[in-house]
């Protein structure tokens, strides 16, 4: 916003790291505020420590020696001069003992007070509290008494199914639906230790499970002068275990009258709860009912769609709110346009359970930014992913004049970004927006919170086992006539860089070995006319034969020139066309909805399969053991989890594949353990 007036803060320091703590510094910087980063021993040379005016170390890579410790966090702030301190989201954000702290220090939280933290943070205390306000909640037990015998009991007079939720979590944290009786104790157990660990906190609350609901969250705005607005909502039903996929605004599968009595609700939350700052009210809606899950008294990961819709800048908002400015904006002069959607970029592995991945970032690249088209992120080309924090990679947010069209610019965004050295989502995110139940028109049967959950594996199915020929060809000649692999030749221009099988009188045919996944092909090229852009006949596994009759890419063949470009392949009369990203070692395809990486295969190399692990279990990731479940000798049934460990804030649990009997344990609960260390060994079947 425009005449900044001079009440705002000179110095801020914010409590955090990664996208969202560029994304603070990006609107202080705006509005003439100096920054403060903060960062551990593994974000030395982190983007936010870079972007700030100034950074101070907290403390070693772990969070709770670094980025969760409040007397380090507070005493940089004081080091730095700084007046006020932007906890950002995670970490501190809703932790009343730290917004305590800040106001004892006299400094200023940008956020809620410790008190409506307190009251808010608490899903049990918050459910008790918005009863007393009239806003609708769901059914349950929030009591003290966490015996299990207790929990047990309620949970069967509450009836199955059953959603068993971390009383001090967020995020999908300590959170499992139990569907039978029999299995609460054991689901019970998993909660408690995940919530512990993420929260410090193993209380438990229950409440009735609806089967196929919307989550639907209000974006709400409170000052220090007693007004309260609404900046609309957000969709956020795209969702595997409890963790947001892609989300949307507004939520068109609402009538208005719903939307109506949810913006009230939302604000009337607020209201009870003395609320300033920004906060989001959640709720299940199921039919025509809604009800109230929980307030996150801090900005949300997917703040984004809503600024796209508005126009406003949140961040700026809560500055503003903090030091004492009233609302910029009455309700009646907010307004939305068009529609906004945003997908979270994760390193993780949809083919393996999703496991977060770690390592260097080899190749990152998003489309230009735009009016259409926003990038939030923290890492650049080059870093590094760490095992220690959250595996977000970025948000990529996109907005248009209706949903249909801000879907096919989310497609389009998606197939233009490109990730490479470790596994990311970046195809599964593309699966999901072209899957029928996200891209119907109609809002009745849009995916709900349980969906992906109960159709996963169908919808990684819809993947085919290999790429079609067309696009198998198309990436041969690719790697055939242009120098994806720049390394070879320092000169681009240099005739020596051209794979075009030159000979004097004629066009020799050419070959080339190629892998795709599991499989390999070997294609042979022929030019069947001295035209450059004349036909060509290709040669598939020595048996398919197609020629083609035009190919045509947009940019210079040169890597290096530009690392993605649209390519183009006519066969038989149909044109099969693609976006090309130029990788280190190999070059991706992305054709529809489906991302194909093909890599040149050296005819020296041995095809020899690395040695088979069937008969132990690997560490997947680094990370640390949280109960091993069996003792040498027992035996486990097939499916049966041997081994749970923790990684990258995610309990991961570790099953055995088939019957067997167990030869060694090599690890105990809380032992530290590196990527692809042998835990557990198998002696033979059961």
């Amino acid at each position: 916003m425009k005449n900044t007036p001079k009440t705002l803060f000179n110095r801020v320091l914010i409590a955090n790291r990664g996208e969202i703590a560029c994304r603070v510094m990006r609107s202080c910087q705006r509005l003439g505020i100096g920054t403060v980063a903060v960062y551990s021993d593994a974000d030395a040379k982190a983007m936010h420590v870079r972007m700030a005016d100034q950074a101070i170390r907290l403390g070693p890579a772990s969070a709770a020696e670094s980025y969760l410790h409040i007397d380090k966090v507070i005493g940089a702030a004081r080091l730095a001069g700084a007046e006020a301190i932007h906890p950002g989201y995670g970490f501190l954000s809703e932790n009343p003992a730290f917004a305590a702290a800040v106001d004892q220090a006299g400094l200023i939280l940008i956020g809620p007070s410790a008190d409506t933290m307190r009251q808010m943070g608490s899903k049990a205390a918050a459910k008790q509290t918005m009863r007393a306000a009239g806003v609708p909640v769901v059914p349950g037990y929030e009591g003290d008494d966490q015996d299990l015998a207790t929990l047990q009991r309620e949970a069967d007079q509450i009836s199955y199914p059953l959603l068993i939720k971390a009383a001090a979590g967020g995020g999908g944290k300590g959170m499992r639906i139990v569907r039978r009786a029999a299995e609460f104790a054991e689901q019970l157990g998993s909660a408690q230790r995940e919530a512990s660990s993420a929260f410090g906190d193993a209380r438990m609350i229950l409440e009735r499970y609806l089967e196929h609901p919307s989550h639907i969250e209000v974006q709400v705005f409170g000052d220090q002068h007693g007004n309260v607005v609404h900046l609309f909502e957000r969709d956020c039903s795209s969702q595997r275990r409890y963790q947001k996929i892609i989300e949307e605004a507004p939520a068109g599968k609402l009538s208005a009258a719903l939307q109506s009595a949810m913006h009230e609700a939302a604000v009337q939350a607020a209201r009870s709860v003395d609320y300033r700052g920004a906060g989001t009210v959640e709720f299940i809606v199921s039919g025509d009912d809604f009800y109230f899950m929980e307030m996150n008294t801090r900005l949300q990961v997917e703040h984004p769609v809503t600024e796209m819709i508005t126009g406003i800048d949140l961040v700026e908002w809560q500055l503003r709110v903090a030091a004492g400015e009233p609302l910029p904006l009455p309700q009646e002069q907010i307004r939305q346009s068009g529609h906004a959607m945003e997908a979270r970029i994760y390193a993780e592995d949809p083919e393996h359970g999703f496991l977060p991945s770690a390592g260097t970032l080899q190749r990152l690249q998003f489309p230009p930014q735009s009016a259409a088209v926003r990038v939030d992120t923290g890492v650049r080309e080059g870093d590094q992913v760490s095992i220690h924090y959250d595996p977000m990679i970025a948000k990529l947010i996109v907005h248009a004049a209706s949903r249909q069209a801000a879907l096919q610019q989310l497609q389009q965004a998606l197939a233009a970004s490109c990730i490479a050295g470790l596994k990311h989502n970046l195809g599964f995110l593309q699966t999901l927006a072209a899957a029928d139940i996200f891209t119907t028109a109609d809002p009745a049967r849009r995916i709900h919170t349980a969906w992906l959950d109960g159709h996963l594996d169908e919808l990684l199915a819809t993947r085919p086992s290999e790429p079609p020929q067309e696009l198998i060809a198309l990436a041969a000649m690719l790697l055939l006539h242009t120098t994806a692999t720049p390394q070879q030749t320092s000169d681009p221009w240099s005739p020596w860089a051209l794979r075009d099988g030159w000979r004097i009188g004629a066009a020799a045919a050419r070959s080339i070995k190629l892998a795709c996944g599991q499989q390999q092909y070997r294609v042979s090229s022929r030019a069947l006319t001295a035209d450059l852009d004349g036909d060509t006949e290709i040669t598939l596994d020595d048996a398919e034969v197609m020629t083609v009759s035009g190919f045509w890419h947009s940019t210079a063949n040169t890597a290096d020139a530009m690392p993605a470009y649209q390519a183009a392949l006519l066969v038989a009369g149909r044109m099969l066309r693609a976006t090309v990203h130029c990788l280190p070692d190999a070059m991706e395809l992305v054709h529809g909805s489906m991302r194909w990486r093909f890599a040149r295969v050296s005819e020296l190399r041995s095809d020899n399969a690395a040695a088979s692990s069937q008969d132990r279990i690997l560490a997947p990731m680094p990370g640390r053991i949280l109960a091993v479940n069996h003792k040498a000798g027992e035996q486990a049934a097939a499916g049966a989890v041997v081994v749970v460990m923790e990684a990258m804030k995610m309990e991961i649990s570790l099953r055995a594949e088939a019957d067997v009997v167990i030869k060694a344990v090599h690890v105990a609960a809380d032992d530290t353990v590196s990527a692809d260390a042998c835990l557990i060994e198998f002696e033979s079947e059961a």
